[in-house]
Order: structure tokens, then C-alpha cells, then sequence
């Protein structure tokens, strides 16, 4: 039996010291907070995203951020895995659009409670408002070994140590970013933190402040450097209008894409990035083309701001107008091809300029963290200290919405709570 602190008690560090409990380890959860899974609780807005149903080798794909690095770690602990654990604390789950796993209670507190349930059940010991200042080590034999780490009250001896702080973003659940002091002062590299699944911000203000609190669903949006003429991120589904620009599922995913795109600064500064929104993209420009026609004949003696209700939500019509620089107040059935061409147009092409990223404190998750190459994959182990290990957001990992993140708690959670010994 060894001693195990588990610093941080998130999903992550929740999952890790459960499993390493279960291993027959001497197990205490050091917390900063007054309660463990502070962020869990606000996770899919407090319903809790758990999994998705997906296969777990379409989990990689959904993780551009070094998802081959989690590739065992998907394999050992899979979404499978969570669910089945839930259910033996009572919670069972529901799938919903887009492969999405909830809890049937839609309340992300029963999900804490089941983590929280199973940890009681262990007897794992937990500090909590306490705060991790020092992980020791010693040299022995030439290779550096965990000893114990110092906290703001105490000092406590160990063997291994695992780091499950998270990231930067939500600072106000505990997520400061101490981690990654902690892991630099060892000799480990952080690779430079960013948000991702953040918000973005647009140059057309005024318009997004106009349309703000508008939710467009089942539209398709592009992400594209003008300069290169080139998509970077695509898809399919909701967004929404907010005061400083856009924000919603497509548009957190897309930043995912968009926080490693080369030089993405200097075109943010350029306006060189650009959101292309396809208000109906289930119609070709022929068959809008035909839809419009209908509409107009429907409509065909009233004036033109009056004859848009059946394709657009009323907050949209005015900015559409504004942009197809048509008169209002001109009749249906004096618009002319040139005109109504100049209607598809916007329709298929709405096109926002983006500034940039809203801050990491608004951001879902943190792009950056400890370096891959740092940690073996099979084990979360430090390369460059025995017995130190890594789990959750701290790492250099991050995926799209959807519970992927969720998943990278529990998985690389279990395979540092397994101690090098799965």
C-alpha cells in the first residue's frame, strides 16, 4: 500500500483517487474549495454533459487537441465505463441530440453525488480550503522521487502525487491556473494557455448587439482566413447572437479550431477572419430562389420589410435588409432579379468579422497545459519526476462540446489513479 494526495477535487481527481482507493492505496484529496466538483456543477448550464455515446475511437476526432495522446486512456476507461458507474450509484442516463449523455434527473448535482457518495463509501480522507503551495521531491539514485507536498497549513508525506487542478477558465470554481506553477517549478513545460470552447468576438458590434439573445438553430457555419481563401472549421447546428459578437455549441467548437490556427493574432487584427453563416442550408440557391418566388407571390403587394416573416426570426429582418441595401419600403412585386439575387446572397453567405477570442475566464475549457511529451500516455506519469502524475484539464488535451471534455476527466482520472499499475 502506498500514499497517494490527490490534488484537486474535480471530476478528474474525484475519478483518480476513487481508483486508486480501490487499488488498496492510502488515498487524501487536498480541495482549495469548501466542496468537492465545484465545476462539475455548472457544467451543460448545470444539467452536466456527462459522455457522449459515440464510439471511442470518434473520440479522438473530436479532440484536436492532442487526442492520439489519450488514445490508451479512451481505451481503459470509456464512456461505457462512467455510465456503468453512475448507474451503480443509483443515477441512471438519457441520450440526447447530437450523441449527447445526460443524467435523467438533468441536474449535474446528482452526478457530484454520486462521485461524492462513492468516495464517502471508501473512507478517502479530504482536506478541504486548503491549497497546494509545493510538491517535494528527492533525489535518489539520480532519479527525482515524490516525497510529499507542502500546503498553506502543513506539510504531508507521500508517494505519489497526483496534479488534478484544471485549467484557467471558470477561475471562480478554483481553476487559477496554480497547476501549472506547481509542475514548472519540477522542471515540466507548459504549453502557453489559451481559451477554447470560448466565445467569439465581432467587429460588426452594433449588428450583434441589435440581434443579441437571437438563437439561429439548424444553420451552417464556416470559419475562413480570407487571406488564404480557406475554410478552417465547418459545421452544422446552433448558434447565438450575443452583445459582443457570437457565441452558442457550433461556435465553441469552432474556437477549438481556431486557438491553434497558425498566426490567428495577426489576423484577428487584420480582419482577416471571418464567420460565413448559411441561414438556410438546406436549400441550394435555386431552390431559395423558388421558396423566395412563392413568398413574393404570397406577399406580392406588400412592402418588402413585410414580406420576410416566414423566413426569418423578426429580430434578423431589419439587419437583412440593411445588408441587401433594398428598400423597405418597396413594394414585393417591383424587386428585381438583381435584387432578389442580392437577398439569396446574404441569406447564403452572413457574414460576420472576427476580432477575437473573449476572455479565458469565460471560456469552458483551457487550451494549453502541461506538455504531452512530458507524461507517458499509458500511466499519466511524469517523465521527469517518479510518482508524480497528471489527470484532466491541466494536460495539453482538449476536445469540442458535446461531454468529450467530461470524458478526458474520467479517463486519464482512472489511468493516473491506476498508478502505473493497469
Amino acid at each position: 500500500m502506498s500514499k497517494v494526495i490527490v490534488i484537486g477535487g474535480g471530476p478528474a481527481g474525484m475519478m483518480s483517487a476513487i481508483t486508486a482507493k480501490e487499488n488498496n492505496n492510502e488515498v487524501l484529496i487536498i480541495e482549495k474549495n469548501n466542496q468537492l466538483g465545484k465545476k462539475l456543477l455548472i457544467t451543460g448550464k448545470g444539467r452536466c454533459n456527462i459522455t457522449s455515446s459515440l464510439e471511442m475511437d470518434e473520440f479522438i476526432k473530436n479532440t484536436p487537441g492532442n487526442g492520439m495522446f489519450l488514445y490508451s486512456a479512451y481505451k481503459k476507461y470509456t464512456n461505457k465505463d462512467i455510465i456503468n458507474f453512475l448507474r451503480k450509484q443509483g443515477l441512471e442516463v438519457k441520450e440526447e441530440r447530437g450523441n449527447r449523455i445526460f443524467p435523467v434527473t438533468d441536474k449535474s448535482v446528482d452526478v457530484l453525488k454520486c462521485f461524492t457518495k462513492k468516495i464517502k463509501e471508501l473512507n478517502i480522507e479530504i482536506k478541504y480550503n486548503t491549497k497546494a503551495t509545493e510538491i517535494l521531491i528527492e533525489n535518489i539514485d539520480g532519479i527525482n522521487k515524490i516525497v510529499g507536498i507542502r500546503t498553506d497549513k502543513e506539510i504531508l508525506k507521500s508517494d505519489n502525487v497526483i496534479l488534478a487542478v484544471g485549467g484557467k477558465s471558470y477561475p471562480l470554481t478554483g481553476s487559477t491556473g496554480d497547476g501549472y506553477m506547481l509542475a514548472e517549478k519540477l522542471g515540466h513545460n507548459i504549453v502557453k494557455i489559451k481559451p477554447s470552447l470560448v466565445p467569439l468576438e465581432g467587429y460588426n458590434k452594433n449588428e450583434c448587439k441589435e440581434l443579441q439573445g437571437l438563437s439561429l438553430r439548424n444553420v451552417g457555419i464556416t470559419l475562413k482566413d480570407i487571406e488564404k481563401n480557406k475554410a478552417i472549421y465547418e459545421d452544422f447546428g446552433e448558434m447565438l447572437f450575443t452583445h459582443f459578437g457570437v457565441s452558442g455549441p457550433t461556435i465553441l467548437s469552432s474556437s477549438a479550431h481556431l486557438v491553434r490556427y497558425k498566426n490567428i493574432d495577426k489576423l484577428f487584427n487584420e480582419r482577416k477572419i471571418v464567420l460565413e453563416i448559411d441561414l438556410k442550408p438546406a436549400l441550394d440557391s435555386k431552390k431559395l430562389n423558388d421558396r423566395i418566388l412563392r413568398d413574393f407571390e404570397e406577399f406580392k403587394n406588400k412592402q418588402f420589410k413585410n414580406s420576410l416573416d416566414k423566413l426569418f426570426p423578426q429580430k434578423l429582418i431589419p439587419i437583412i435588409i440593411k445588408r441587401t441595401q433594398i428598400n423597405s419600403n418597396k413594394k414585393v412585386n417591383e424587386i428585381t432579379k438583381n435584387e432578389r439575387e442580392k437577398l439569396i446572397k446574404t441569406i447564403k453567405s452572413f457574414n460576420v468579422e472576427i476580432k477575437g477570442f473573449r476572455p479565458i475566464e469565460e471560456a469552458i475549457i483551457t487550451s494549453g497545459g502541461i506538455n504531452t511529451k512530458e507524461i507517458n500516455p499509458k500511466t499519466m506519469e511524469s517523465k521527469k519526476v517518479k510518482g508524480l502524475y497528471f489527470a484532466g484539464e491541466i494536460i495539453d488535451v482538449d476536445a469540442y462540446t458535446g461531454g468529450f471534455n467530461l470524458q478526458i476527466a474520467y479517463s486519464t482520472g482512472y489511468v493516473a489513479g491506476m498508478l502505473g499499475a493497469g
